[in-house]
């Protein structure tokens, strides 16, 4: 792993973690498609090392059939792990201190971005 990916990495982590967070978005909205983007991910390793950085206890049985047919980069899922949880404490802190409606118009917002981005791209 180069640096340059283990810096994408990190931060892809930390941003899941804020968003989760702070607006209840992570793996899916998240780091599925940033790793497909930024990362280059099939979108089964994408899907698989979402689900590994997630694993215990809720979604073990599937992670598991990802790691079966090696779509899981585990290196990947533990980094994610770790920035994940200091961005959602980060993320929560800041949810808090913002008025309701403008995270619901900023999650809004993101969630379409995220919409076109999926939908458009190739």
């Amino acid at each position: 792993m180069s640096m340059n990916e283990l810096i994408i990495i990190l931060a892809i982590g930390m941003a899941a973690g804020f968003l989760s967070g702070s607006m209840g978005v992570g793996g899916g909205v998240i780091i599925v498609p940033a790793l497909i983007f930024f990362m280059g991910f099939s979108l089964h390793q994408a899907q698989g090392t979402s689900l590994a950085l997630m694993t215990i206890p809720v979604m073990i049985v599937a992670a598991s059939n990802f790691y079966k047919e090696g779509f899981i980069e585990i290196k990947v899922a533990l980094l994610l792990a770790v920035t994940f949880v200091v961005g959602g404490y980060i993320g929560s802190k800041f949810s808090i201190m913002m008025p309701e409606k403008i995270m619901k118009k900023a999650f809004g917002v993101f969630m379409l971005f995220v919409a076109l981005k999926m939908i458009f791209s190739k």
